[in-house]
């Protein structure tokens, strides 16, 4: 009998969009008038193409909120800062060498950061 090579289609990338948008549609203005529906699409976090779709279907934009609050950006630096420390300090104990002193003091400041942060936390979420 002969084998017959069959091969598979692989599903790689980017899942297809249900509705595709490939049309295309350009609009003439003035300068002015650009730099104003550039201003508008960045005041709604929306892109050009996707503030003109929405102006033109629905004729009212919904603004778009994307940025984290202060405090959230403010608790992920300070994990991953302490985070990268408690990384460091891992790697130096499984290897052969011993903490320093001033190595465990910092350890003590900043496993009591932790926990005050974590008691943040729960407070925050109270």
């Amino acid at each position: 009998m002969k084998e017959e090579n069959v091969q598979t289609k692989r599903n790689v990338g980017r899942p297809r969009k249900a509705v595709k948008k490939d049309q295309f549609l350009a609009i003439k203005c003035s300068l002015y008038e650009r730099r104003i529906i550039e201003a508008k699409a960045k005041n709604a976090n929306l892109s050009v193409s996707e503030y003109l779709r929405g102006i033109g279907m629905a004729g009212k934009i919904d603004r778009r909120e994307k940025a984290l609050p202060k405090q959230v950006l403010a608790l992920t630096g300070t994990l991953n800062h302490l985070a990268a420390n408690l990384n460091q300090i891992a790697k130096k104990r499984n290897g052969i060498e011993e903490l320093t002193p001033l190595e465990r003091a910092m350890l003590k400041v900043q496993s009591g950061d932790l926990k005050e942060l974590a008691s943040q936390i729960k407070m925050y979420f109270q």
